[in-house]
């Protein structure tokens, strides 16, 4: 049972020890434009996206959809896809790295044959934020919507302005998250630009990699680390900004992974049941495996005497038993005779002491000391057994039968085993019931004096029954007077005569 449990443990923690606890169906769509066709091209975001995808796939997501230098229609065409990817999810992210730019007060994120002559071609070269937003509205509990698309756009300089009032700007304008569950991330605040990075990777990007998928990581604290490492890499310059619909529950893209289940400790009917297979195999090698599996206890201490007395007939010393066979070094031999001139006389040299060797263990509790301890064990559990000594005396015999009745066992009552020694210890609390006098009756723990009522007495089997009634006492004859030579007298009040 032991064995079973370890291994079904060590089994759970190798196949979750590399994976997050899911909880739902989560999908994420990855778009990266880099090779525009009527501007110059930007370097990182095919590299962007192709990284972002990669983490998703490790976090498990159940779909990663992942394209690069899509032109207006393919992207909207795949948008549309993504929302019935995303119907039935919890979790929806939609990842967009390349130009960007704001018209009028929206956002549009710039396909790569996107020609932008004018103002008013956006709504038809371009695709809005709102329609990116509709594209992940299927997921119930997180739509997450990350622009890396705030870099310095050509199309905005260029642009021809159809109306006066239409304002172009460069980078993304900030916005409200109005839908529900809603977390929307850009690389930099409104009015500012993000840069592209002249590594492999943008620096908002670079953050991203970092933190978003930490398991159990809260996506607005992931964010606040974003910014912090991207304003560090930036020197101040780049401040990302996000907007966000989200209640007061933690939100993380990955779970935290489950812990294995503890293995439990083995119960003493399984130490049991290992020391008599050790017993039944009878070789010290078997003995040093049931104490290697159970270091200490009761059990234990017998396995050691076992062991130590099969090492003693074998003639070898047990693990723990040092036995000393180096003889005692040999005292110094004395020069007798002359010194030689300038020579010292050397003294005899007394013979170092041989080291003690190791008190003998104990061979395990006697049968005088196992009487003692189950005793007191009996009467712990309610069994009389009058004074615990060395003697497995009548009362002791007669507690142990009491346990055997209430307890379902059949120990041999006429010797003190340690097979009975470890049932009782086994047990918690009362176990034989309460034997009171005639004139008590058991109450809990105690014995309390039975008490009857004035017209009552106390019987033989200490109940109370009412008093006996008591039989009319004769009144005694008294002579009456003699009537006509005949002899009368009187009983109860009552003349008769002869």
């Amino acid at each position: 049972m032991r064995r079973l449990a370890a291994f079904i443990a060590i089994a759970w923690a190798l196949c979750f020890a590399n994976q997050p606890a899911l909880a739902g169906k989560r999908v994420a769509l990855i778009i990266g434009n880099s090779s525009y066709q009527n501007v110059p091209p930007l370097p990182n975001p095919v590299n962007d996206a192709a990284a972002m995808a990669e983490i998703f796939k490790k976090a498990a997501f159940d779909v990663v959809v992942s394209r690069r230098d899509l032109k207006s229609q393919e992207m909207r065409r795949t948008l549309r896809e993504f929302t019935d990817q995303a119907r039935g999810a919890d979790i929806a992210v939609i990842y967009f790295a390349g130009h960007g730019l704001e018209v009028d007060g929206s956002n549009y994120v710039v396909p790569i044959d996107a020609v932008l002559e004018r103002d008013a071609d956006v709504d038809d070269e371009a695709v809005s934020l709102n329609r990116i937003l509709f594209a992940a509205e299927p997921a119930t509990k997180l739509r997450l919507i990350i622009l890396d698309a705030c870099r310095d756009n050509p199309f905005a300089k260029r642009m021809k302005r159809t109306l006066a009032t239409r304002a172009v700007s460069r980078g993304l304008v900030g916005v409200e998250a109005n839908r529900p569950n809603t977390f929307i991330a850009f690389a930099a605040k409104e009015g500012s630009t993000a840069a592209d990075g002249d590594g492999e990777h943008s620096p908002f990007t670079t953050a991203l990699l970092k933190y978003l998928t930490r398991p159990g990581v809260d996506i607005r604290k992931a964010f606040g680390y974003v910014r912090d490492d991207v304003m560090s890499a930036t020197g101040n310059q780049q401040e990302p900004y996000t907007t966000n619909s989200l209640g007061g529950n933690d939100v993380a893209l990955v779970a935290l992974p489950e812990a294995p289940p503890p293995a439990l400790a083995p119960s003493n009917a399984d130490i049991r049941r290992d020391y008599e297979l050790a017993e039944r195999v009878g070789t010290v090698e078997a003995w040093n495996s049931f104490i290697e599996a159970h270091p200490s206890g009761f059990y234990t201490e017998l396995a050691k005497s076992q062991r130590n007395k099969l090492a003693e007939a074998r003639g070898k010393p047990s693990d723990d038993t040092r036995i000393v066979t180096s003889e005692p070094p040999k005292p110094a031999e004395t020069r007798t005779g002359t010194a030689k001139p300038n020579e010292p006389a050397v003294a005899a040299v007394p013979p170092a002491p041989p080291p003690a060797a190791d008190p003998p263990k104990s061979a395990g509790p006697t049968q005088a000391e196992i009487s003692r301890s189950l005793q007191t064990e009996l009467r712990r559990v309610g069994c009389k057994a009058g004074e615990a000594d060395d003697e497995w005396s009548a009362a002791a015999r007669r507690a142990l039968s009491l346990f055997n009745e209430n307890a379902g066992t059949k120990f041999d009552i006429k010797l003190a085993s340690v097979d009975a020694l470890n049932a009782v210890r086994a047990k918690v609390g009362r176990v034989c019931p309460l034997e009171c006098d005639r004139s008590f009756h058991p109450s809990g723990d105690h014995c309390v004096k039975i008490t009857c009522d004035a017209d009552q007495v106390l019987g033989p089997n200490g109940s109370c029954r009412p008093k006996p009634e008591r039989a009319p006492k004769a009144v005694a004859r008294q002579r009456a007077p003699s009537s006509g030579g005949r002899k009368c007298f009187v009983y109860n009040g009552t003349s008769f005569c002869e």
